[in-house]
This record gives structure tokens, sequence and C-alpha cells, in this order.
């Protein structure tokens, strides 16, 4: 059996990520995973071409995952630490880059790393 590649790797990691935080707020319906699904697969291609971007795969997912959503549903994931005012979605940074995290940037914080937003949300902690 062929060991899986680190490209692979780096695709399923992201995945993983993404589908914990779309669990984490309750909103991993059938048709929400196809569109991690289809992220994942847009992806495949990029970080075939920028084999170094490996570690950037999972903030994109997320980008791309949150991008469709909006079109599709409206923002995702909400910000769980302002309380009042409009609700706004919380955004991944870096853009572009390694150990992705959603922030708030109304109110400056970091809420949680790409993955764990089960803890911030007030859900069990990532197993």
């Amino acid at each position: 059996m062929d060991p899986i590649s680190p490209l692979e790797q780096a695709l399923h990691a992201a995945r993983a990520l993404v589908l914990a935080d779309l669990v984490a707020g309750r909103v991993a319906e059938a048709d929400v995973v196809s569109l991690v699904e289809a992220a994942v697969a847009g992806r495949r291609w990029w970080v075939e071409q920028w084999p170094e971007g490996a570690g950037f795969v999972a903030g994109l997912v997320a980008q791309d995952v949150q991008d469709a959503l909006l079109e599709r549903y409206g923002r995702w994931p909400l910000c769980p630490v302002c309380g009042s005012g409009d609700p706004h979605a919380l955004e991944v940074e870096p853009e572009l880059g390694p150990d992705p995290r959603w922030v708030c940037h109304r109110a400056g914080v970091v809420v949680a790393p790409v993955g764990s937003l089960g803890a911030a949300l007030g859900g069990p902690p990532p197993s």
C-alpha cells in the first residue's frame, strides 16, 4: 500500500479542520459538506502547482467554504465574541499563511484556530 502523499495529507487535514468547525456551528448538513468537498477539490490543483503552500491549504479551504456559504446561506461563522450590534462573520487570518485562525476584526481578537471553533462556541473541545 502506497503512503499518502504530503499534498493529500494537507488536503485531508484541511477537510477535517473545516468540517470540525461546521459541526461545531451545527451547519454540517449534506449540502454544506458538499461545499467542503468542492473547495478541497478546487485547492487540489492549487497545491499541486505550489507544493510549498501545503501548509496554507486549511485556511484557504476555510475561506472558500465561507465564501460559498455566504453566497447560498449567509455569513458563517458568526462572531461569538460580540454580543451587541449587527451579527458579523469571523475572518480567517492570515489570508495566505500557516496556522490559520478565526478572528473578529471588530473586537480585535483571535477567537480560535481553524478546526477548533467548537471551544469558542461553547461546544466540547476537539478530540
